[in-house]
């Protein structure tokens, strides 16, 4: 029990850490302006073109750290900041989120996955932790009869969903990091200094979905010893 507190904690140091030092390196590369001119919905654009994709949108979309692609109705998502200002932070996120519509148009298998999983995902998070901790309360309320571990483990079948979305989350996110940071490098978009701005911000970024995963991984393990150890 305490190893586990002491491993969450290290896990929630870490992301706080992580989350400070990305915000950080966006602010110092919001500030190194593009020799091209381009703002981030321009660079988007022309990726986008670029790679023979039609059909999709680059829209800008209020507040700040709500760039994403949309698959559904195959919209580029860019924050307000993202999607007008010119410089090696703006044109790393934008060139990033249409890695993900290029994953898109190539049937990229782990996106392909992970789309799959997003319903059951919704689902399972919201859940889980009712499940578990009602399953918890309803054993020692019945006195250890099975209803109560079936639900809870029901409860953990569903954190488990969850995390594992986490996992495959990796990939797809790293993948389009690249595919943005290729194709910034081999057309040339960006100067040596804002190239290299863009990929400390966009290497920054993908470790907080490390993080995430596994701190989540760490709260399915803490319950399944809480489960499973009552059970024995």
């Amino acid at each position: 029990m305490f190893g586990y507190y002491i491993i969450i904690g290290a896990i929630a140091l870490f992301s706080w850490l992580v989350s400070a030092r990305l915000k950080s390196k966006f602010e110092k590369y919001s500030k190194v302006s593009l020799r091209n001119g381009m703002s981030g919905a321009e660079i988007a654009e022309k990726m986008l073109a670029d790679h023979g994709i039609r059909g999709v949108q680059v829209i800008s979309t209020p507040g700040q750290l709500t760039d994403h692609y949309n698959p559904v109705n195959k919209t580029v998502n860019l924050s307000e900041s993202v999607y007008n200002q010119r410089n090696a932070a703006s044109a790393a996120v934008a060139a990033h989120e249409v890695g993900h519509a290029v994953q898109h148009a190539q049937a990229y298998s782990w996106l392909t996955m992970r789309s799959k999983m997003v319903p059951m995902v919704n689902v399972s998070s919201s859940m889980s932790q009712w499940l578990i901790m009602g399953g918890l309360i309803l054993g020692i309320a019945s006195k250890g009869t099975s209803i109560g571990f079936y639900v809870a483990v029901a409860g953990l079948v569903l954190m488990a969903i969850a995390t594992a979305f986490s996992f495959i989350t990796l990939p797809v996110e790293y993948d389009a990091s690249n595919r943005a940071l290729a194709w910034l490098k081999n057309k040339n978009m960006l100067g040596q200094e804002e190239y290299a701005g863009a990929e400390d911000a966009l290497k920054w970024a993908a470790r907080t979905y490390v993080v995430a995963a596994l701190g989540a991984l760490a709260s399915l393990l803490y319950w399944a010893f809480q489960i499973l150890g009552r059970r024995e």
